[in-house]
């Protein structure tokens, strides 16, 4: 029976160490620390995987992990943070500034999707024309450009494209989600701040499906109804 009691314990440990190893979707929110604003296009690299991610405009990122990875965490004018990812729970970031010696800025006035849309023509310009996804047409040997065809799905500056492309649409999405649902708009709307304000924004952000048909209104009372539901679980928990 010793024998077996081992095996089965040794069995035991393994599945445990296995489910322990699975992916998870981490969410997290970085922030710099001391004034507590949201930090917009910080990059996050899972050293493990080498996977990336960018925080939104309201400081929210979403990366697949697991348990013992870790992350770096980086953006300009504030200092480099590594986190070590301990439980799957959400994550807060704090970054620190590094210098207090404010940089001339020339306000050039593009949003964000204007800033995209001049990488997209540079891919353009860089002779990507189809950003990697050739139509069929180009195989016409009468008329067609075999050659641009085999270049877009093969070449590196098309595959660039087409990793672009996919983060261009994620981006869009998060855009037109961050208009109304945005950290400004739920403190005007809810009492919630600090720490629960944080978790509110990861756990009740909406999905570019849910928002398609919102004007303002609905917005609105989708953040009242949600900050409610919130509000009433945290009472239940503490």
């Amino acid at each position: 029976m010793k024998p077996f009691k081992a095996f089965l314990l040794l069995v035991i440990l393994m599945q445990g160490l296995k489910i322990k190893a699975q992916d998870f979707v981490l969410k997290g929110v970085v922030i710099e620390k001391g004034s507590n604003v949201r930090v917009a296009l910080a990059a996050i690299i899972n050293l493990h995987s080498k996977m990336g991610a960018s925080s939104n405009d309201i400081g929210i990122f979403q990366l697949k992990a697991r348990v013992g990875d870790t992350l770096l965490v980086t953006k300009k004018n504030l200092t480099d943070q590594k986190v070590v990812i301990n439980t799957d729970d959400d994550l807060v970031v704090y970054l620190i500034r590094g210098s207090t010696t404010l940089e001339e800025v020339t306000v050039k006035g593009q949003t964000k999707k204007q800033e995209m849309e001049a990488i997209k023509r540079d891919f353009k310009r860089n002779g990507s024309f189809f950003e990697g996804k050739p139509p069929l047409i180009l195989l016409n040997p009468f008329g067609g450009s075999p050659l641009t065809f085999f270049y877009e799905l093969f070449g590196k500056t098309p595959a660039r494209a087409r990793n672009f492309n996919r983060y261009y649409k994620k981006e869009l999405g998060l855009i037109e989600v961050d208009k109304f649902f945005n950290k400004s708009l739920v403190s005007n709307n809810t009492t919630l701040t600090g720490k629960d304000l944080d978790k509110f924004l990861l756990d009740y952000y909406p999905t570019r499906s849910m928002i398609s048909n919102w004007n303002n209104y609905d917005a609105v009372k989708y953040i009242r109804e949600s900050a409610k539901q919130y509000t009433d679980t945290l009472k239940h928990t503490n």
